[in-house]
């Protein structure tokens, strides 16, 4: 099911900061949440857990 959505958790390894938001799996097996970096301006270092909602 391509439509399927997903509860992502995104965590920044540097501030500690965590994010949850909504997104679909995108077609190189990551995710789309419109998210594009943490607060403290990282950019890389994050961690990213999916379920299924």
């Amino acid at each position: 099911m391509p439509d399927k959505r997903f509860r992502i958790v995104i965590r920044c390894s540097k501030c500690g900061e965590k994010y949850i938001l909504r997104g679909r799996q995108n077609k190189e097996g990551g995710y789309d949440t419109g998210f594009k970096r943490c607060i403290c301006g990282n950019e890389e270092q994050l961690r990213v857990e999916a379920s299924p909602e």
